[in-house]
């Protein structure tokens, strides 16, 4: 009897012990290929990260992560779906998280057809991109400064500044940049960036905010000149343009934030696998440099961290817009 008790209380303490190293209602996931939902058409931005984290988000889960565009409606076609979707962690939603926040609060819960909040958990932040300010060549400025002279010498004219439709990062952060500087500005919404950068560099626009890639692509033409960055430090890859903070404008740092979200709901234990394999890519030298190259800082983060992220980054937003009076026309 005492050798049976002592084997049974073994194998107890050797179930009990798998127990807290593999959560059982984690064992054997995932047990399918999961779907990653990107709302915008291959080759764009989030198209790529989203591509780049699937290959490697797979090789660390062991199964296919397959990338399903679903583009329209700014994204919100895609994030309409994912929230609908079973909350058993074999859906997943790449998301511009800021360019959510900023549609919803514009356009409210109900028009949109989720709550980013309420619909959603964090699996993790993944990345982090800047703005850069530019304008067009013929202004003949390359700092805050120089724009200030260039509106003094306007005589009351404001510039013009372009951006990718009313709600935009781009539109938020010129008008918020505007209530710190005073600069008289007038605003042209375009549908989509691309327009907008066709017309800066034609010089039918004086002014607009770009992601550092694009700051990037444009600068060589000399058509454009780069005046400050929105990052707290400068970049590594436009070392060069100085940021905001060092010509005077403080707490004006902004950036456009990538996360990977999944439908509210899914088992706690699923959703750490799939936090801890994010981080592990999120942390591998070629992911790093991969993402550095498309001008993201990767931002692993834990779950708890996570969660609380996305709450800042809606605040914030939702802040900036009532701040400055922006509304959906």
């Amino acid at each position: 009897m005492t050798m049976r008790m002592a084997v049974w209380k073994s194998m107890v303490g050797a179930l009990l012990l798998a127990a807290g190293t593999v959560p059982a209602s984690a064992a054997g996931y995932p047990d399918r290929p999961i779907t990653l939902f990107v709302g915008f058409s291959p080759g764009g931005g989030v198209d790529v990260v989203g591509r780049l984290l699937a290959q490697h988000l797979g090789e660390a889960l062991k199964t296919p992560v397959v990338v399903e565009n679903k583009a329209g409606f700014s994204g919100n076609l895609a994030a309409q779906q994912a929230s609908r979707a079973p909350a058993d962690g074999h859906t997943l939603l790449m998301t511009p998280a800021t360019t959510y926040v900023l549609s919803q609060k514009l356009m409210g819960a109900d028009a949109v057809g989720y709550d980013l909040l309420r619909d959603f958990d964090a699996v993790s932040s993944v990345g982090e991109i800047p703005l850069v300010l530019l304008a067009k060549a013929p202004l003949d400025a390359h700092s805050l400064q120089d724009l200030a002279a260039r509106d003094k010498a306007n005589d009351g004219t404001p510039m013009t500044y372009g951006s990718s439709g009313v709600g935009s990062i781009e539109h938020v952060a010129m008008e918020l940049l505007r209530e710190k500087t005073g600069q008289k500005l007038t605003h042209v919404p375009y549908k989509g960036s691309s327009p907008t950068m066709t017309d800066l560099l034609g010089g039918q626009i004086d002014l607009a905010f770009a992601t550092a890639p694009t700051a990037l692509a444009n600068l060589p033409s000399g058509r454009v000149s780069a005046l400050g960055i929105t990052s707290a430090e400068r970049s590594a890859f436009l070392q060069e343009v100085p940021t905001f903070s060092e010509q005077g404008v403080d707490d004006f740092t902004v950036a456009s934030l990538f996360a990977l979200l999944a439908p509210k709901g899914v088992d706690a234990a699923r959703l750490q696998t799939l936090n801890e394999a994010v981080t592990a890519v999120l942390r591998k030298p070629e992911v790093v440099k991969r993402l550095a190259d498309l001008g993201v800082t990767a931002t692993p983060s834990s779950l708890p961290e996570s969660a609380e992220r996305m709450r800042r980054e809606a605040d914030a937003w939702n802040q900036a817009i009532d701040r400055t009076g922006i509304s959906a026309e």
